[in-house]
């Protein structure tokens, strides 16, 4: 029996560069907390820890709408296990914000002082617009906005956030008091619930939510469609459910999943009709959010119809880890919100090659010789475009990641790597086109048996099969990792079927014998995707009439 202990639970020593920070929101809900490993230099972070607890805060007293007791001490012995967790990481602080649960309880106040002095924990109760601000910051740390307009909707127990942004300052931001918690014990009384109670629910809901988003739609520029981004636990559980029964498997990963109107009506119908007993059954629902999964999903649904919005896009980070960035603005390590946004894709592959001891400037420089080929048989041999270059450029970058791991058959150790990882800005799928590139920038090309590479759409694939032989290039053309080759030209030759590489190296007195034994090697793949024969040869360095003059 092979025993492995996880490298999360392992402290690591701070440093400037590395920081290690908790972050705890204090839901209506459940209590989550993320810990992170800041890098000052970049700057991001990764999460290496995830905590939660359903704690149900919101479950408030009927008559004086004041926190349970025996609710308060659950959140009490909650936060202390969370706060033991952040002290094995050796987290220099935790930062906790509470939300509208504890914002309208009137004994609110003195629950957070009694988690002061009991636990010296200084917890921030944040507004609703406040906790929308925080929200869009955390969903900025993971998606790409490209400067165009984006609604985020996080469907909390207590509340629901609306946020119109564009990669910039916030256009809108709303909180409004329909949240699945409340919701559920204001509302529901019935189980499966009534006819009646259905209509006035989803009457309700409607009227609460029609003024912010006319607020936010008063902020749209004309013409413009914004992409609608979900957070929280009732948008993870309902795109849960809705994957396993489209696909037979929930992902990985939720980020990026697509769920659509269409999909969310039936779910929606079909939970009103089942007691909670029997939606508890049904797969992929939480047995914490069986009870309150339909008047979240409610809410959601007509969000999207008053939005005129018939897809959603799940994204994995929210509150939490937006109350990370802000601590990191406010401590200066971050200069704006615009830096850290601009460039989540490449930060985040930077930082896992850093975390896996890559070799930063070989593989810049295969990711500059992947590239070079891309663009030069770009409209000639292939027609991809520019987001396809963008994840040759990540695949090159981290081809060798599996060496953390092993060295015997470290592209497979690459491939696990990649695809568990947790790279920011890319979608679930184009995570596993990256992995599959550094699978195969060495040994064996795609088979039809390998399950990493079967489990593809068509597209994907035909993606992978014309891509994956430049990375095999790109790497032959840096065998030594010297940099003994300075450039190359590119030559197409139809009437012959070849195609030709004429190498600069670096040095005049290099016969750069090793990289053009390699390119030998490796290009079978090339040959047999674009159906040509590649040539490989030397090109002398000229020295210029200056070169030889004695100084």
């Amino acid at each position: 029996m092979v025993i492995s202990v996880p490298l999360a639970r392992i402290p690591t020593p701070l440093t400037t560069q590395n920081r290690i920070i908790a972050a705890i929101d204090m839901g209506t809900n459940s209590f989550h907390m993320v810990i992170v490993r800041i890098d000052t230099t970049l700057p991001a972070f990764t999460i290496i820890a995830r905590e939660k607890e359903t704690v149900r805060l919101g479950d408030c007293e009927p008559k004086t709408g004041n926190l349970k007791r025996e609710v308060m001490e659950k959140g009490i012995v909650t936060l202390r296990r969370f706060q033991d967790v952040a002290k094995s990481f050796n987290a220099e602080q935790t930062i906790a914000v509470a939300t509208s649960a504890v914002r309208e309880a009137p004994n609110g106040r003195d629950f957070l002082k009694n988690v002061a002095d009991e636990l010296d924990i200084n917890v921030s109760l944040i507004s609703g617009q406040e906790e929308a601000r925080r929200i869009y910051l955390g969903v900025l740390s993971a998606m790409e906005f490209n400067n165009q307009p984006h609604i985020i909707i996080d469907i909390g127990g207590g509340s629901t956030e609306l946020i119109l942004g564009d990669s910039l300052e916030p256009r809108s931001l709303s909180s409004t008091k329909v949240g699945a918690v409340r919701l559920s014990g204001e509302f529901v009384k019935t189980d499966p619930i009534s006819r009646d109670e259905f209509a006035y629910l989803q009457a309700y809901i409607r009227v609460m939510l029609e003024r912010p988003i006319d607020e936010l739609s008063a902020h749209l520029n004309v013409n413009e469609l914004p992409r609608l981004i979900g957070t929280s636990g009732t948008i993870e559980t309902l795109a849960t459910i809705n994957a396993r029964e489209k696909l037979g498997i929930a992902p990985n990963t939720l980020a990026g999943y697509q769920l659509n109107l269409k999909d969310l009506r039936e779910l929606v119908g079909r939970f009103r009709k089942l007691s909670n007993s029997e939606r508890l059954a049904i797969p992929g629902m939480s047995d914490r959010r069986s009870d309150i999964i339909l008047a979240g999903a409610l809410i959601l649904q007509e969000a999207m119809v008053l939005l005129g919005i018939e897809s959603l896009t799940v994204c994995d980070r929210s509150l939490r880890e937006g109350v990370i960035v802000d601590w990191m603005l406010t401590h200066g390590l971050i200069d704006n919100r615009l830096r850290f946004q601009s460039s989540i894709r490449q930060r985040s592959v930077i930082q896992m090659a850093k975390k896996y001891d890559v070799n930063s400037e070989y593989s810049e420089r295969v990711a500059a010789f992947a590239l070079n080929l891309f663009d030069r048989t770009q409209g000639i041999l292939h027609n991809w475009g520019t987001e396809e270059r963008e994840l040759l450029w990540a695949a090159a970058i981290l081809h060798n990641s599996g060496l953390y791991v092993s060295h015997s058959a470290h592209h497979k150790h690459s491939y696990y790597l990649i695809r568990n990882g947790e790279l920011l800005g890319y979608s679930e799928m184009e995570v596993e086109v990256i992995a599959n590139l550094a699978r195969y920038h060495r040994k064996s090309s795609p088979k039809k048996k390998h399950e990493n590479y079967q489990c593809l759409p068509k597209k994907h694939r035909e993606l992978v099969n014309q891509l994956h032989p430049l990375l095999r290039l790109a790497v032959a053309l840096d065998r030594r990792q010297i940099g003994a080759i300075a450039d190359f030209k590119c030559e197409y030759l139809p009437e012959s079927q070849e195609f030709h590489l004429r190498l600069k190296p670096t040095n005049s007195d290099d016969d750069c014998a090793l990289e053009l034994w390699s390119i030998n090697y490796k290009k079978p793949a090339f040959e047999a995707e674009y159906n040509l024969k590649l040539v490989a040869t030397l090109e002398p360095v000229i020295a210029s009439p200056d070169s030889c003059v004695k100084q």
